[in-house]
């Protein structure tokens, strides 16, 4: 039973893989990890990542490609905002027996690949509150109306940048007749922020997948994930959640630009510049930032005491 990490990027994200393949190899020097390339601009990364963490590319592009072609058509050419996002489903039928997909905007903080260990009892796996969100950037109030899914259902909602699954849980018939499902039903989902694969891709599993697991919802409780989340605090260079005073498993800016000044910056630039000298430019925009909010908030309380 072989083990692995699927990850998608293209040359843009080049930092952001750095950083993500940066935390990993800190806590595991072992497990592979291979690249489904997001386009076709991505030699650079792929260069890098092969040489500095041992990254594979995925052995078989032109199924990657022509996979991703054929679910884009089902609903047409132009529905989808960022359809290459479904290239990530090539997972399904990879090397890897068992296997975790992490989206390049994440760091990890453990060893991540030993969750798969939860495979034993189930099928699929994700470890987030999407949930407690609600529906939204999912699916719309008709899934209810219509009795698609039960409240109970919608309660195994996800986040689609950390999930875990056995190969071949999900076929290429299943993808298909899913897709087509979907397109029939395009009031069922909500594309409203743009999101393409995550409204598809939990209507699947939520209907084709029985033996599913949030890690969230283990003994003891889990801690949160998501950058938005501002009660975080720092532990050297990772991060605790003190709810459950859980140290965090991994940090994922879903739907959050990271740049100099976003939530948790200190932490991504760590690990992107672990194995390298921290440009000066990206201190200086930082220290420029924080002057500047410096002299806001004094002009701020100035202008509060001289006016009341």
């Amino acid at each position: 039973m072989n083990r692995g990490i699927y990850i998608t990027a293209n040359d843009k994200v080049m930092d952001q893989a750095i950083a993500l393949l940066n935390s990993i190899r800190t806590y595991d020097k072992q497990t592979p990890i291979m690249l489904i390339p997001y386009d076709d601009n991505y030699q650079t990364v792929a260069a890098g990542l092969q040489q500095d963490y041992g990254v594979e590319i995925y052995p078989d592009l032109a199924f990657i490609d022509r996979l991703s072609k054929e679910l884009q058509q089902i609903f047409g050419t132009n529905f989808f905002a960022r359809p290459n996002q479904f290239r990530k489903q090539a997972c399904w039928f990879g090397p890897f027996d068992e296997f975790l997909y992490l989206d390049t905007d994440i760091v990890v903080f453990e060893k991540i690949i030993d969750n798969l260990n939860y495979l034993s009892d189930y099928d699929f796996l994700c470890c987030d509150y999407q949930h407690l969100g609600g529906i939204v950037n999912v699916f719309t109030p008709a899934v209810i109306q219509n009795r698609v899914f039960t409240e109970t259902d919608l309660q195994d909602m996800f986040n689609c940048g950390w999930w875990a699954a056995k190969k071949s849980l999900i076929t290429a018939e299943d993808l298909t007749a899913t897709f087509q499902e979907c397109a029939a039903h395009p009031e069922y989902f909500d594309f409203s922020q743009k999101t393409s694969d995550q409204p598809i891709i939990n209507y699947m599993i939520l209907k084709r997948v029985k033996r599913r697991f949030n890690l969230v919802r283990r003994p003891g409780g889990a801690p949160g994930s998501w950058a938005g989340s501002p009660h975080f605090q720092r532990q050297e260079n990772q991060l605790i959640d003190p709810k459950l005073g859980q140290p965090l498993q991994y940090l994922h800016w879903a739907g959050i630009r990271i740049e100099p000044g976003c939530p948790y910056w200190e932490i991504w630039e760590h690990y992107r510049y672990l194995n390298e000298p921290k440009p000066l430019a990206k201190t200086q925009n930082i220290a420029q930032k924080n002057l500047g909010t410096r002299l806001t908030e004094a002009l701020g309380k100035f202008y509060r005491k001289f006016s009341t």
